[in-house]
């Protein structure tokens, strides 16, 4: 049987994590879940984001994967036990991922309002690295703008701005991309860093830790991005996802319009 991943996350943010892994392992057989029709999660309450993440793990389970990776960080912080309950395969996770890229002692996490509330990121690194400030802070406008294309960089680097004050205060060292939008911004919060303040993509150390599925890549180069194995699916807007995918993934992607209540397998 074929190794075949599974993504999912709200919107194109899954796809910062997607590219991670295939410039990690090459060409990768791949179903890619975008559900931009409930774009975006982080500002939902917990009982639906466990019933979403429900709803979209039962969707993978027919379609013959070998592993899940959740790449969103609001439903690793709201419901990885429902994924893992109901996968029936691997799941990987990006707060536990990033947890292991840590070695600073003052940690600042950029997340969505829900991922920041649930104080995941916390116990997680705390759990690790005993002794290690971690100060989580919501950003509600990210999400939104990114989806958008960041159509106003003013109006985003005032946001950010606020957001960044109380780490910037705290004197932080590191700060995570708690969300996996937020790579698409990293341009303008490194503007806005200190240069000593490192940024933390837990990406990165997911890619490697599928090294156990995939194994160890035979060279230490990044590969071209091919998509010739992934199958992009979308819940809403399928054009537009592909718009909004190009600049990211250097070549426009075909997607597809599902039903999560549909089971059609990859074929």
């Amino acid at each position: 049987m074929t190794t075949r991943l599974g993504f999912f996350d709200s919107g194109i943010g899954g796809l910062t994590v997607l590219k991670r892994v295939l410039q990690r392992h090459g060409e990768v057989s791949c179903i890619y879940l975008g559900d931009n029709a409930r774009v975006p999660y982080g500002t939902k309450d917990q009982k639906e984001i466990r019933l979403i993440a429900k709803e979209v793990v039962e969707w993978f389970r027919d379609q013959n994967l070998s592993a899940v990776v959740m790449a969103c960080n609001t439903t690793n912080s709201l419901a990885l036990d429902v994924v893992e309950a109901y996968a029936g395969v691997p799941v990987f996770s990006l707060i536990r991922a990033a947890s292991e890229m840590i070695f600073e002692k003052r940690i600042g996490i950029l997340a969505t309002p829900a991922t920041a509330a649930s104080g995941e990121y916390s116990n997680q690194i705390k759990s690790i690295h005993a002794g290690t400030i971690v100060i989580e802070q919501g950003c509600p406008d990210f999400v939104p703008m990114i989806e958008d294309g960041i159509p106003n960089i003013n109006q985003f680097r005032r946001s950010a701005e606020i957001y960044l004050s109380p780490l910037l205060k705290a004197k932080v060292q590191a700060v995570v991309f708690g969300c996996t939008h937020y790579p698409f911004a990293e341009p303008i919060l490194r503007q806005l860093l200190p240069q000593n303040v490192r940024l933390i993509d837990p990406a990165i150390a997911l890619a490697e830790q599928l090294d156990e599925v995939l194994g160890a890549p035979s060279s230490t180069y990044a590969f071209p991005i091919s998509l010739a194995s992934t199958r992009i699916c979308v819940t809403s807007d399928a054009n537009g996802f592909a718009d909004k995918s190009t600049p990211w993934l250097g070549v426009r992607p075909e997607v597809e319009l599902i039903s999560l209540q549909d089971k059609t397998c990859f074929s």
